[in-house]
């Protein structure tokens, strides 16, 4: 579900802007670790903390790098995010392990962290299988979204969201949320890149 909205999103910005270099990328295919040490990107500080890595292991952490390096050349971002048992999948956490680095996403200051990536416009697709709305009193079991804003918060970006919610409650209810995030992809804003590099990358759960 998550594939066809984000797949909406971007084929909206690129017909408003073909010349959009799209990267994409496939977090069930590549299937990125878990985060440690050893598969830091190098541009963390703690990277020179491993000491000796083997063949595979700095592949691993070139790999890390590469994801680092799209983000930051990314004008644009396009996530999907899947809710997976009231959380975002391990694969999604992994890439997000691998943008919040310091020195490069955000910065610590004396008045606490400040985000350095701010000048990117990202668009995430959620997608529940049930309703979290405030009204259902179950919005305090929801950590897909209040997930994805704390972090890219953190980082500086204030990110678009796009929800389909209550997938799982049978066929009609499917079709109208499916419907109701098309008509939000429908009425996205293809305001011109915030550079001249025009990048976009867009992920899929």
């Amino acid at each position: 579900m998550t594939r066809k909205v984000t797949a909406a999103i971007v084929r909206r910005l690129t017909e408003a802007d073909p010349d959009i270099e799209v990267t994409y990328r496939d977090l069930v295919v590549e299937n990125p670790p878990h985060l440690t040490l050893a598969t830091l990107p190098g541009d963390h500080p703690l990277s020179a903390k491993t000491g000796a890595l083997d063949t595979a292991a700095w592949a691993l952490r070139d790999e890390s790098q590469r994801m680092l390096n799209e983000f930051l050349a990314a004008d644009t971002v396009v996530l999907g995010v899947p809710m997976c048992n009231f959380a975002i999948p391990t694969q999604l956490k992994a890439w997000i392990d691998r943008i919040i680095v310091p020195g490069r996403t955000f910065v610590r200051t004396a008045n606490g962290p400040q985000g350095l990536a701010g000048d990117k416009r990202v668009i995430a697709a959620v997608v529940r299988g049930a309703f979290y709305g405030v009204e259902t009193g179950a919005s305090f079991t929801e950590h897909a979204e209040t997930y994805m804003r704390t972090a890219l918060g953190f980082i500086g970006i204030d990110p678009e969201v796009i929800i389909a919610e209550g997938i799982a409650g049978g066929e009609e209810s499917r079709a109208k949320a499916i419907a109701a995030a098309l008509d939000a992809v429908r009425q996205l804003d293809v305001r011109p890149a915030v550079s001249e590099r025009r990048r976009l990358v867009g992920l899929e759960i």
